[in-house]
């Protein structure tokens, strides 16, 4: 079955109204896109930020009679015509064309990121089988790949984990395939504890090695080494939190944070542990640390 697409481009200020003439027009889904190249890494909280270039598109079946939708919407929002521009979208399996795009990606001279679907390069190596699923983290992201690679170079063995918004589980089964006895995971969402459960079973790991919790169920313990893949926001808030589950000497990995918000972060974190200097990749960077054995006096 094919599919019809109508994009229009927009200034910031005209996107509700397009919007809501689209969903009039019987859209059955709508998206916006950047069209001049203006990133929005962060959003403020509760904040749903456009771009000033906005691209829509309006999803419509393939028997729409386009002519009457477009003169419609050309009356309506007062836009010519040539404004309006139809495109064709040929039905395919998403699932497989998404699995397509999603390679193995080498972390550490001798730890691989691998799609479930896909044989490892290095039979030998230290192997993550993942399949993300709804969850946020394939290794693909710079912030992601930076945490997985400052984890194979640290000594895992034994060590106590926690990882603090899990989402796929890729670095906790990360920790526990480098020799960590047990991670504990955290997230908000519940698809990502569901996909760290799967993606842990798939890597032929006990639950019990990898328990995962929403943030108000999580045992109070100190870990070896905390982990947290957020954003700058949340991690900045999240200080007194995380501090507070490493033990004395623990280790702490940071990430999710572009290269210039890294001094709330290290403000909000060194006080309580001795800082790195932060890795980049990209415009990304990754802040680690170790915590310090006695509390600084007030």
């Amino acid at each position: 079955m094919s599919w019809l697409q109508l994009r229009i481009v927009s200034s910031r200020e005209q996107v509700p109204a397009i919007e809501q003439a689209l969903d009039a027009a019987g859209a059955l889904s709508i998206t916006f896109e950047d069209n001049a190249d203006q990133p929005i890494f962060e959003p403020e909280l509760g904040e749903t930020p456009l771009w000033q270039d906005t691209r829509i598109t309006g999803l419509f079946p393939a028997d729409v009679d386009s002519n009457v939708i477009s003169d419609t919407l050309a009356r309506s929002l007062t836009l010519p015509l040539d404004a309006l521009h139809w495109h064709v979208l040929e039905d395919k399996d998403w699932e497989r064309e998404w699995m397509s795009q999603y390679h193995p990606i080498q972390c550490g001279e001798r730890f691989w990121i691998c799609p479930s679907w896909t044989p490892p390069p290095d039979p030998n190596a230290v192997n993550l089988m993942l399949d993300p699923g709804l969850a946020f983290g394939t290794g693909t992201h710079p912030t992601t790949f930076l945490c997985l690679q400052w984890l194979s170079e640290q000594p895992v063995e034994g060590c106590e984990v926690i990882d603090y918004g899990c989402g796929s589980g890729i670095l906790g089964i990360g920790a526990l395939l480098l020799g960590a006895s047990r991670v504990q995971g955290v997230d908000i969402d519940p698809q990502a504890l569901v996909a760290t459960r799967d993606n842990t079973a798939r890597n032929g790991l006990d639950a019990d090695r990898f328990p995962v919790y929403f943030p108000k169920g999580l045992p109070a313990q100190h870990a070896d080494i905390v982990l947290a893949n957020i954003l700058a926001g949340p991690l900045v808030e999240l200080a007194p939190t995380l501090s507070e589950l490493a033990g004395p000497g623990a280790r702490l990995c940071l990430s999710g944070v572009l290269a210039t918000q890294s001094e709330a972060i290290l403000e909000a974190y060194s006080a309580t542990f001795d800082m790195d200097s932060p890795r980049q990749k990209d415009e990304w960077i990754c802040l680690t640390g170790r915590r310090k054995s006695t509390e600084p006096r007030g």
